[in-house]
């Protein structure tokens, strides 16, 4: 069996795997962990407080300083079966692409580095490679930053990370942040012939979000003249706006979803600051005027920071030289390689398909990215393995 057949054998059993996002991952956690034990591998699991899902992070080689880390995420996104053409859990091959739930996002680049590590099984390593496999990233990263907090226990620190997820095998330095919250609103009902008795928690809520897009504008002159990004600005928008019970009835909760795109932390605290004061100085005074117990209370559903260029990126320079480029790029949505960076740590983002395929029907991934892929990590682990 080739290496490849190797990788694709690896990514069947990962697909069967229904690995959705808050549901229990720990059947492919304890998978992954075996493969890696069988390589010569140390496993450490961190599991979430209730114990229905961990993180994995594996170690070939000695612990100590100066590692690198091949970074993915185990959880996928739903797949409604009627809109597939094959069992989403099942992967099906196609002429050249390869289709089921997370074969490019990001289960093919899991199976490749698995594949890759069993050529460093019986050898002796000066640094070691380390394996990060993680649990819900698609809802808000809550596994990468649950393994963060662990990692500073740790006796050694890694020093560069790879997050493989599709790039088309791109070298990506630089991503957005990507910050959610939800805002909720609580007036008072009343019946609509009497307004001045209640309190609307509609008419507040789309004052707010008149503020969301205010502040958007005021987003777009904070641009950097030098931002990779496009839009080069931090970008904020409301998603969903829920509230009310009947048209006759005076609206006692309001609900808003929103989000930020920070290119940077400076805007994301500029936007809370001015949210907050707004809702403290101007929004709440006048609710509670009519009802003094009205609240407005803003949860934090995932802040996932964003991939800030470095002048130095150790981990940009190996994969340049791997993939024979001197080019590199930035991409539209977030990963968990912000969550790497803020440790200190040399990140670049680079992994097999295209993130078009992601989270819609018929994902796949194509033989030639998984292939294009594997082959870079069998020579980065080759040079690695003699390393010092």
């Amino acid at each position: 069996m080739t290496t490849l057949d190797k990788t694709v054998s690896i990514l069947t059993d990962l697909v069967s795997y229904p690995s959705v996002s808050s549901e229990s991952n720990l059947e492919i956690i304890n998978y992954l962990a075996n493969r890696i034990k069988d390589c010569g591998g140390s496993v450490n699991l961190m599991f979430a407080e209730d114990g229905s899902q961990a993180n994995l992070f594996g170690t070939i080689g000695p612990e100590i300083n100066g590692g690198i880390v091949l970074s993915g995420h185990t959880d996928v996104v739903p797949a409604k079966e009627l809109d597939w053409n094959s069992d989403p859990f099942h992967l099906t091959k196609k002429d050249n692409l390869l289709y089921g739930r997370g074969t490019c996002d990001m289960k093919g680049f899991i199976a490749a580095t698995l594949a890759a590590a069993e050529s460093l099984k019986n050898r002796k390593l000066n640094l070691p490679v380390h394996f990060s496999f993680t649990y819900d990233e698609e809802i808000g990263c809550f596994g990468a930053r649950h393994l963060s907090h662990e990692l500073k226990k740790y006796k050694f620190k890694p020093s560069m990370v790879i997050v493989g997820e599709p790039t088309e095998m791109e070298i990506i330095e630089a991503h957005k942040g990507d910050c959610e919250y939800t805002t909720c609103f609580y007036g008072i009902e009343g019946h609509a012939a009497k307004p001045d008795k209640g309190v609307s928690a509609i008419q507040y809520g789309s004052r707010f979000t008149n503020k969301l897009f205010e502040l958007g504008n005021d987003l777009k002159k904070r641009a950097p003249p030098d931002s990779p990004f496009e839009p080069p600005w931090t970008t904020i928008q409301a998603g969903r706006i829920e509230g009310g019970v009947a048209h006759n009835v005076i609206a006692g909760k309001c609900t808003i979803d929103w989000e930020i795109r920070p290119i940077n932390k400076l805007d994301m605290d500029f936007v809370k600051n001015q949210l907050s004061r707004y809702c403290e100085d101007d929004l709440l005074p006048e609710m509670r005027s009519t009802f003094p117990k009205a609240k407005i209370e803003t949860d934090i559903v995932g802040e996932i920071p964003g991939l800030i260029p470095k002048k130095e990126n150790e981990a940009r320079v190996i994969l340049q030289e791997l993939l024979k480029s001197n080019s590199t790029g930035v991409i539209s949505f977030g990963t968990e390689a912000g969550i790497f960076q803020e440790m200190e740590m040399d990140v670049v983002v680079c992994g097999p398909g295209s993130i078009d395929q992601a989270h819609k029907a018929n994902e796949f991934i194509s033989l030639p990215q998984l292939e294009k892929c594997l082959f870079n990590l069998l020579n980065l682990l080759d040079q690695w393995s003699t390393r010092s």
